[in-house]
């Protein structure tokens, strides 16, 4: 990889929902479900992880090209896309897995996150809970959750809930997609 790739992880609820705002954006060049952040060893299974027993969270792992887009430019994106207010919730998905978290691989982001949310928080009206961890295990969820939206726009959870979160992406952020 060269030096203007670089990865963060994020969760913003459902993966499904954080992957499709993500895979519509100008720089980023590939995006992995999986589970982080959890104290079970070994690899979890989506059910696991939906059990609440495991401490992962959904999340995605995104590969960028910081020439393109910056770290400062996706962490705007995500905080807008979901509701970083409401803590292990989005909408109607409830539980830890579902936790608004952000985790870094180098000191020098988690300077840039902290600065992000510092200057976001005004905007909001509740306190900004989102967890701002270093990155440990990452694991790819099952191959059925990879590119969910785009094998699945005519289900229902897709219409319902990542439907919306791509028009606000349109929205506030036309300038940054492909």
């Amino acid at each position: 990889m060269d030096n203007t790739k670089e990865i963060i992880t994020l969760g913003g609820g459902c993966f499904w929902c954080t992957e499709a705002v993500f895979q519509q954006v100008k720089g980023i060049e590939k995006v992995v479900s999986g589970y982080t952040g959890g104290t079970v060893p070994g690899t979890p299974t989506y059910r696991e992880i939906c059990s609440g027993l495991t401490g992962h969270a959904e999340v995605i792992q995104l590969t960028y090209d910081a020439n393109v887009i910056s770290l400062q430019d996706i962490l705007i994106i995500f905080f807008t896309t979901h509701d970083p207010t409401t803590l292990n919730r989005q909408g109607a998905d409830r539980g830890t897995q579902y936790r608004s978290v952000i985790y870094y691989q180098k000191e020098e982001e988690k300077a840039i996150i902290d600065v992000v949310i510092e200057n976001i928080q005004p905007y909001f009206d509740d306190k900004i809970v989102t967890e701002v961890s270093a990155l440990g295990p990452f694991f790819e969820a099952e191959d059925y959750h990879q590119d969910y939206y785009e094998n699945n726009k005519t289900q229902g959870y897709c219409t319902a809930v990542i439907n919306p979160k791509l028009a606000k992406l349109r929205q506030m952020h036309a300038d940054k997609l492909k």
